[in-house]
């Protein structure tokens, strides 16, 4: 086992620096004002802690990076993988009951947000590590591209469920009655400008990665887990090297996370365990197709024509 590492030591006068002349939006999103680094769009505590993280970190052998876009499915994957990484036994103490998925398997650019100390600092603490970033592809640091054994779950989804989660989530975070305009919302998506935005690059990043390494890469869809989760849950296990051992262990692990269950657990009811976030605000339906429910069809066709654009020749479809 490898020595404990310190926290990141970095030139913080280069950094700031460098965020005095990054792009930003001329007005407030969602209450939040974006700036653009490395060809993506985050708010200036974010961008410097990828900053940071792209500089400093050095990945151990067997760490696991979950990666997301932003509501697509990254509470779920983190509650499914930290039961998987468990070892799958009944009789254990259920972590789920006792905290929030994001506890155990904290987003690496927002350490600064939680409330609450995670399990684990992915900085210091030596492998195994089991943690997840929202970040781009391309800004990963080095250490984790270049690794055979450091491996990554992506997880993504419909891009107009996504927006649409992304629009109630984003309006429960600032804690107001009245939501944002829901076209501006499309509008600024399809330009790409949202967090963590454009979300077809940040898509395409990871699912060309996946190809040329699918050992390394596993590519997962929301809409899949969804549709028949006992075979993606052993897909996951199976790429984590924890494979199930009979279909009894594989049931324990889909009735833990089912989401369901995830969202009527006391610990995922009340309290935060993110700044401006309720614990309830990560699980709201879960289900595919609710864009229906909100989207009118000018909006759904310039969300179409523009996933229609972005993934032409990828061989991916969402």
């Amino acid at each position: 086992m490898s020595e404990k590492k310190s926290s990141p030591i970095v030139n913080t006068e280069e950094i700031e620096s460098i965020m005095e002349q990054l792009p930003k939006t001329n007005n407030l999103l969602n209450n939040f004002q974006l700036y653009q680094w490395e060809g993506f769009w985050s708010t200036l505590p974010i961008i410097k802690a990828a900053m940071v993280f792209k500089a400093t970190f050095k990945s151990e052998p067997n760490d696991v990076l979950l990666a997301s876009s932003m509501k697509t499915g990254s509470t779920w994957l983190k509650a499914i993988c930290v039961s998987i990484m468990q070892g799958n036994k009944e009789e254990e103490e259920d972590l789920l009951v006792k905290d929030n998925p994001h506890f155990y398997v904290p987003t690496i650019e927002a350490k600064d947000y939680y409330l609450k100390t995670p399990t684990h600092d992915p900085y210091t603490m030596p492998s195994l590590k089991l943690f997840h970033t929202h970040l781009p592809y391309r800004v990963l640091p080095d250490s984790i591209k270049n690794s055979n054994n450091c491996k990554i779950i992506y997880i993504t989804r419909n891009p107009k469920d996504t927006l649409i989660s992304m629009w109630h989530y984003l309006n429960n975070c600032k804690r107001l009655e009245d939501l944002s305009p829901l076209e501006e919302v499309v509008e600024n998506f399809c330009n790409g400008v949202h967090h963590y935005g454009p979300f077809f690059e940040h898509v395409l990043e990871y699912w060309e990665e996946s190809k040329k390494k699918p050992q390394k890469l596993l590519f997962l869809k929301y809409e899949d887990l969804k549709i028949d989760p006992k075979k993606e849950v052993a897909k996951i296990a199976l790429f984590l090297g924890k494979p199930f051992g009979n279909e009894e262990d594989l049931e324990i692990v889909l009735n833990k996370c089912s989401l369901e269950r995830l969202k009527n657990l006391e610990v995922n009811k009340s309290g935060s365990i993110v700044s401006y976030v309720h614990n309830n605000a990560f699980f709201r339906k879960g289900v595919v197709g609710d864009w229906k429910n909100h989207m009118t069809p000018e909006m759904e066709e310039q969300l179409d024509k523009i996933t229609k654009l972005k993934l032409q020749g990828s061989g991916l479809e969402l």
